[in-house]
């Protein structure tokens, strides 16, 4: 039944939308002059909602077709008397999520209430609910490397990054760092327009950007991390790959934890949703390692097709498991380190999960093998391909894995140890330079604290192992503190 025809009329609605009002706050004797200034302001608001009804300003926010909700379930649940209403007939009341109304023209339209924000600083804007999460994280970390210094600007000084570990170099190197990068703030919208339901969210943070000196300003650029729409099923826009599990990543206090042996990309796509199953068209990049230029990165920008990704997620009270699958099609122009236009195919796989085990403990994996997916892997460890003698594209295949185990001492304590590995079978490189990572390791311990709610003090041990194809090796030591505060 829609809701005017309940009511009989739009003034009829006033009326009894007042009579609402005076049921729910109607005060004890000796307080009459305080419900005449209620209703009156009562009276003032719906005024307003009638105004929109009868010209079509503007369309009805949350809390307006809340109102009218409630007055029209009011009645039907026979709470209060509606003059103007025909006898009352059984059956069940409004929708909770639900309402029609009468628009000008006599034309029904459907307006559906927008979810509410569960948790952070949510609030509306106009009938979309918004909400503003993130964190701010302070990491203060020393590190000791055996393969040569990392220079002053190095990414691998704000966060483990497997391919900046130097290699072959004389001495140790001992750095420490102040790094506030990694703080995030976050708006996811939610909306319901047509019957269809709609949301997006837009990410930001400071990692990987250019910055200002450690003299005086010590200043950081915002970066965007996501920034995607979702209809219904679909998604399009930047956001995870659709082949990384991000649900399996390891509590760890650095920024990505074992970052060799992770699936790690965040990219434009189309994704498309239904049930456990996803499939999505994503961002294509082909990577190559020039041989001749000692292994230097090489990117054609030249590709004609997409990379295709296919995805099952498998949960249930114990935890979830996923698995993921990826096609690509590789192209090199001639000319673009090869004496020859070549396309390749590459293709992979990936099972990762997290499991419960005993009370709040859990285990979390990642397993992954392919034939030129390097870009996907490691934050690009390895390339995705060569060019081998005769100018043509060569793939690179590589095996990763990790394991993760998170024990909670007590209920605000806890501690996570993570093993990750990585193995490419790169071709054999010859020549001056550093080469290609062969292979890469490494180990992280830590101890959490969480005194209060949402706000994590801990301290982790990392360590880390990089070998080149050229048998040039290198370590990382590294000590971290990091303070953190969620909302």
């Amino acid at each position: 039944m829609r809701l005017c025809s309940v009511l009989g009329s739009k003034r009829a609605l006033l009326r009894v939308t007042l009579m609402c009002g005076a049921a729910l706050f109607a005060p004890a004797a000796g307080y009459a002059s305080d419900l005449e200034d209620r209703v009156a302001d009562l009276e003032r608001k719906l005024d307003l909602i009638l105004q929109k009804l009868e010209g079509s300003a503007a369309p009805l926010s949350y809390s307006e077709t809340a109102a009218l909700r409630d007055a029209g379930a009011a009645i039907e649940a026979g709470k209060i008397e509606n003059p103007n209403a025909p006898p009352a007939t059984s059956g069940p009341g409004l929708p909770l999520q639900t309402v029609e109304l009468d628009t000008p023209g006599g034309v029904s339209a459907q307006r559906t209430d927008p979810p509410k924000p569960k948790e952070g600083l949510g609030f509306e804007v106009g009938d979309t609910s918004v909400k503003f999460s993130g964190y701010v994280k302070l990491d203060t970390s020393l590190s000791r490397t055996t393969g040569g210094d990392l220079p002053t600007n190095s990414l691998g000084r704000d966060f483990y990054l497997p391919a900046l570990v130097p290699v072959g170099g004389d001495g140790d190197g001992v750095d420490i760092d102040f790094n506030p990068r990694e703080t995030r703030f976050t708006f996811d919208m939610k909306s319901a327009r047509g019957g269809h339901d709609i949301g997006g969210r837009i990410e930001f943070d400071f990692q990987v950007t250019s910055d200002g000196n450690e003299r005086v300003s010590n200043s950081f650029t915002p970066r965007m991390r996501q920034a995607y729409l979702t209809v219904d099923n679909w998604l399009f826009g930047q956001a995870w790959s659709t082949f990384q599990d991000v649900a399996a990543l390891p509590d760890n206090l650095d920024f990505i934890g074992p970052a060799e042996s992770t699936v790690f990309e965040r990219q434009p796509m189309i994704r498309y949703t239904r049930g456990g199953w996803q499939f999505a068209i994503e961002q294509p990049e082909t990577t190559i390692a020039d041989l001749a230029n000692g292994g230097a990165r090489m990117l054609p920008g030249d590709d004609f097709a997409p990379d295709f990704v296919g995805r099952y997620n498998h949960k249930r009270d114990w935890g979830h498991v996923t698995a993921a699958v990826i096609g690509r099609a590789l192209h090199v122009e001639e000319g673009m380190g090869g004496s020859v236009e070549d396309t390749a195919v590459g293709y992979g796989a990936s099972i990762s999960g997290k499991i419960k085990t005993f009370d709040k403990d859990d285990f979390r994996f990642m397993v992954t093998a392919g034939n030129g997916i390097g870009r996907y892997i490691g934050l690009n460890l390895d390339n995705d391909a060569v060019i081998d003698a005769e100018g043509r594209l060569d793939l690179i295949p590589t095996y990763t894995f990790f394991t993760s185990y998170r024990h909670f001492w007590t209920p605000n304590w806890r501690s996570n140890f993570t093993y990750g590995f990585f193995r490419a079978d790169t071709p054999e490189f010859q020549g001056e330079g550093v080469g290609l990572t062969d292979a890469a390791q490494s180990v992280h311990v830590n101890l959490i604290h969480t005194p209060i709610r949402k706000l994590d003090i801990g301290v982790e041990y990392i360590f880390a192992d990089r070998e080149t194809d050229n048998e040039l090796d290198g370590q990382l030591h590294r000590l971290q503190f990091s303070s953190k505060y969620s909302f």
